[in-house]
């Protein structure tokens, strides 16, 4: 296997609390394909064999590419393991921009979906400058519904997929909310 393309300069390292929200290398593929060949992959396309795996990790370089915004590794940072990807997301055919995440085997149950998202969405906020964002749940994924509701957001509506099928629509509290809750904390 050929060696991906140095992105550096493209994709922005984030940093959380535990996590490094960081873009994807040629290390991280089996990591990648063991995930989309699981059971863990049904809800979002999944499984994958390791060729389509591989496609898959092209298209999230490549939204990067193309939008100037996309999905991050996130490694946790004091072992280097990664965990999971998680970040920003627009394909042809999604509603609006979302915030998504997909974890690893061994990685769930730990908060890290719920830190790095935090990360993806004060980035999205702050640098990118969007004024709303979503999440697109399955509605047997409840795993992923706890997350959402976790990050703030509230499920507004469903939204027909021509390939997922049916998805939950939970829409995130816009900066200005944050930044209100967030001076109400403080003062």
């Amino acid at each position: 296997m050929s060696e991906l393309p140095d992105t550096s300069g493209l994709i922005p390292t984030l940093i959380s609390d535990r996590l490094t929200l960081r873009a994807p290398r040629q290390t991280d593929f089996e990591c990648f394909a063991a995930f989309y060949a699981s059971d863990r992959a049904k809800f979002i396309g999944g499984p994958l064999d390791r060729n389509r795996a591989w496609r898959q990790l092209a298209t999230e370089a490549g939204h990067w590419a193309l939008l100037g915004y996309g999905r991050w590794i996130v490694e946790e940072t004091a072992t280097g393991s990664p965990v999971g990807m998680v970040g920003l997301w627009n394909p042809e055919g999604w509603p609006e921009p979302e915030i998504g995440w997909d974890l690893f085997d061994g990685s769930e149950g730990k908060g890290f979906a719920t830190e790095a998202a935090l990360t993806a969405r004060a980035y999205a906020y702050e640098v990118l400058g969007w004024t709303s964002v979503i999440s697109l749940v399955a509605p047997a994924n409840d795993a992923s519904a706890r997350v959402a509701l976790r990050l703030g957001a509230a499920l507004e509506t469903d939204f027909d997929h021509a390939t997922l099928g049916r998805l939950q629509v939970y829409r995130h509290p816009a900066p200005q909310t944050l930044n209100d809750q967030n001076a109400k904390a403080t003062a």
